[in-house]
């Protein structure tokens, strides 16, 4: 498999975290959008030209992060199952990858861009840091009844979220949510995510310009 991400993409560390569970071998392809030689030879390969995106072993392209951990979830069933078969709390995982990736991946992105705007809209900057921290103690509630976000185990929903934490704790208060934090020191010692770091590091290590709206 080959997989066409970027290790500052939080969509692209989602997918990272959801691999290295699984423990599947795969080719990685860094694409930078920012990059227009770069985002020409993507396009010919996938004229959207969104990352990530899964090349299987035999030549299927499976976009969406959600969509490219379920593939992985039927096609590697030895190690972490990231989806439960039990539909009760398939349907939960599912609903709170959603509510991640929309209510809180998608504001940060947001949120990121306005930051790196000179005389942004302040009251638009509030509006955002307000709702997400509206999302991170519904969160923190959940979390008060399981170890991960939907239960004992690991699932897509903690590998929707985990990729979020790192920028939302630098850019909101959210030292308040015991449980949050709980969360977030746990996560730190997942190996999967440790691996992802590592590519964070050397990526950020290598940026010159920092991170200009990498969702």
């Amino acid at each position: 498999m080959e997989l066409f991400y970027h290790p500052l993409s939080r969509y692209s560390q989602k997918v990272l975290i959801a691999l290295y569970e699984k423990q599947a071998n795969f080719y990685p392809r860094i694409i930078d959008l920012r990059d227009p030689f770069s985002r020409k030879e993507f396009h010919q390969t996938y004229p959207q030209a969104r990352v990530p995106l899964l090349k299987t072993q035999d030549d299927q392209l499976i976009p969406e992060s959600s969509i490219i951990i379920e593939y992985l979830d039927r096609h590697f069933n030895n190690s972490t199952q990231l989806l439960p078969q039990e539909p009760q709390r398939n349907l939960q995982v599912r609903l709170f990858d959603r509510i991640i990736d929309n209510d809180i991946n998608n504001p940060l992105f947001q949120l990121e861009k306005l930051k790196h705007i000179e005389d942004s809209n302040e009251f638009e900057i509030k509006q955002l840091e307000k709702q997400l921290l509206a999302q991170f103690q519904r969160l923190d509630t959940q979390l008060t009844q399981h170890h991960w976000v939907c239960g004992d185990s690991f699932t897509l929903a903690d590998c929707a979220l985990i990729p979020c934490l790192s920028y939302s704790f630098q850019h909101l208060n959210l030292l308040d949510l015991d449980e949050i934090v709980r969360y977030w020191q746990q996560a730190q010692l997942r190996g999967a995510w440790m691996l992802v770091q590592e590519e964070v590091l050397l990526a950020e290590m290598e940026e010159t310009a920092g991170i200009r709206g990498i969702p």
